[in-house]
């Protein structure tokens, strides 16, 4: 399989198994937007970057995954949840946990270990200290991927690996194409995506 068919597959592996519900999607849109605006700001606004990428694109991202999504039975694609959790490239619910605990005790740790261990110059007032915990949330997000990523070159292979991270790094894009008209489908009330057909290297949407 070449980079370019690893990358489709797990792109579609994605939306098929883990973004049923238009109600995710739609989070997934404005996650995405907001994904978008945290390139934009990273280098030049830590603390505007930490709030967009992490309280609002990834907690409205994660609401989607863990209270919208059906848990039951996988009729369209004939899977349990629990086959699609153990088969997961990337973050499944229970990484997604771990990740979010870790994100959920920095600014406690912060608190503790104002110098991260001497990495960083101590806070001295709140500006200082939201400005050093928007780091640490930064640091945090890249540490994330590039964990995982170097993960699936040992379990699986470089080249999943590769097309993770760039899957990763793209998704903000491919999640406005593919999610854009999602809230107007949920106004309408078509509340699921019906996915009906799954054949060999072709997948196709009604």
């Amino acid at each position: 399989m070449s980079f370019r068919e690893e990358l489709k597959k797990q792109r579609w592996d994605d939306h098929r198994f883990y973004h049923h519900s238009r109600i995710n999607q739609s989070l997934h849109l404005f996650s995405a937007c907001c994904f978008l605006a945290t390139y934009a700001l990273v280098f030049t606004s830590p603390i505007a970057a930490a709030v967009s990428g992490w309280i609002l694109a990834m907690v409205s991202r994660q609401i989607g995954h863990f209270f919208f999504e059906p848990k039951a039975f996988d009729e369209a694609n004939q899977v349990t949840h629990e086959h699609k959790e153990a088969i997961k490239v990337g973050y499944n619910l229970h990484r997604k946990v771990v990740l979010l605990s870790l994100w959920g005790l920095t600014p406690f740790f912060l608190l503790w270990q104002p110098s991260v261990f001497g990495l960083f110059q101590p806070h001295e007032n709140n500006h200082q200290y939201a400005h050093n915990l928007s780091l640490l949330w930064i640091y945090l997000g890249i540490g994330a991927v590039l964990f995982r990523t170097l993960q699936l070159f040992i379990q699986d292979s470089i080249l999943t690996g590769m097309a993770w991270f760039t899957k990763i790094l793209t998704d903000p894009f491919h999640d406005i194409k593919l999610y854009h008209r999602a809230p107007l489908e949920v106004m309408r009330g078509n509340l699921y995506d019906p996915i009906v057909t799954v054949s060999g290297d072709h997948a196709n949407l009604r």
